[in-house]
């Protein structure tokens, strides 16, 4: 069994990240490119490669180089993203599915509707 960086549980899995990313409102699932992708509104916030061990998510470009500084164990960017507003998450890498949440909370934010972004807020 694979465990957490901090080695406090089981690694995140594309299971969970199923289970969170389709419990964000207005979240469905829509195969690309032979893969999942999760989208809102119509926009993809997060991709699910064939190897189930990372995920893609919106990421600002300027925010992606210090992110990627300071946790280079965590976040990656293939070459063939390098112009994209898209980072990559190693799922073993991350310390527990609470951070996982807020990755992909983070991400689907960048691409929902501001109402449906505020009512979410309001909730949590």
């Amino acid at each position: 069994m694979t465990t957490t960086a901090s080695g406090s549980g089981p690694a995140a899995d594309s299971a969970d990240v199923r289970r969170i990313a389709l419990a964000l409102p207005g979240t469905v699932e829509k195969e690309a490119w032979s893969m999942p992708t999760f989208r809102v509104a119509g926009k993809m916030f997060l991709t699910v490669p064939d190897d189930e061990t990372s995920v893609a998510v919106r990421c600002p470009i300027l925010e992606r180089g210090e992110l990627i500084a300071a946790e280079p164990e965590k976040f990656w960017v293939p070459p063939h993203e390098a112009g994209s507003h898209w980072v990559r998450v190693r799922l073993a890498a991350l310390d527990d599915l609470d951070e996982l949440r807020d990755i992909l909370v983070d991400s689907w934010r960048q691409a929902a509707p501001a109402d449906l972004v505020a009512e979410y807020l309001t909730a949590h």
